[in-house]
């Protein structure tokens, strides 16, 4: 049976940079699969999945009214879908990860999907949220904090490389706006007691 698998991580892990690299993997062998990406990222022109090292394709694009599971099974009917590809899968609703989970269950298609775990805050999105619950398979990516430490935090600054604390959840950018950190570093930038949870005991 297909599975849902989550793979999540910081800012900087590679992640855009896997997925494509699946995806030319099943392109090698004849395979077709379904590229999709937040429309409300447009850093690499419309309709484009592109990665730090340079790698792009083309991609479908979702908002939170895209029916992704109809669109994928409108084009498995006109040639069988092998996989489907999700970047920025922070960005789902959960009906849409739902919709995801249901063409794993009835259509046997795998669904891989890309993405953060938490905002800038430490909060996590609500398309991850879904994810975490109900994914078959959560694999972790590594990105590194300057000191060396695995990153699993992302740190929103400004455009003097200030920490910024407050915002709204979503706001897009690339190395210009966040810096993947370790937790301690995370709340040694931010200040700590601005976060609930995050003060000192």
């Amino acid at each position: 049976m297909a599975k849902l698998y989550f793979y999540y991580a910081s800012m900087n892990a590679g992640k855009s940079t896997t997925l494509l690299q699946t995806a030319f993997n099943y392109g090698e062998r004849g395979m077709k699969v379904s590229l999709w990406t937040a429309a409300l990222d447009d850093r690499a022109g419309f309709g484009a999945i592109s990665s730090r090292i340079g790698l792009a394709s083309d991609a479908h694009r979702f908002d939170a009214g895209t029916d992704i599971e109809a669109r994928v099974l409108e084009e498995h009917a006109e040639a069988p879908v092998a996989c489907v590809l999700i970047d920025e899968a922070q960005f789902l609703t959960k009906t849409q990860v739902w919709q995801l989970a249901r063409l794993c269950d009835g259509a046997d298609i795998p669904v891989l999907c890309y993405g953060l775990r938490t905002d800038f805050q430490g909060e996590l999105f609500p398309g991850s949220a879904a994810l975490l619950g109900i994914a078959d398979k959560l694999v972790e990516m590594k990105a590194v904090c300057d000191c060396g430490r695995k990153a699993t935090m992302n740190l929103r600054v400004d455009e003097s490389g200030r920490a910024v604390r407050e915002g709204a959840q979503t706001e897009i950018g690339g190395n210009d706006r966040y810096v993947a950190l370790c937790r301690k570093h995370f709340v040694e930038r931010t200040g700590g007691d601005h976060f609930p949870g995050l003060q000192a005991q």
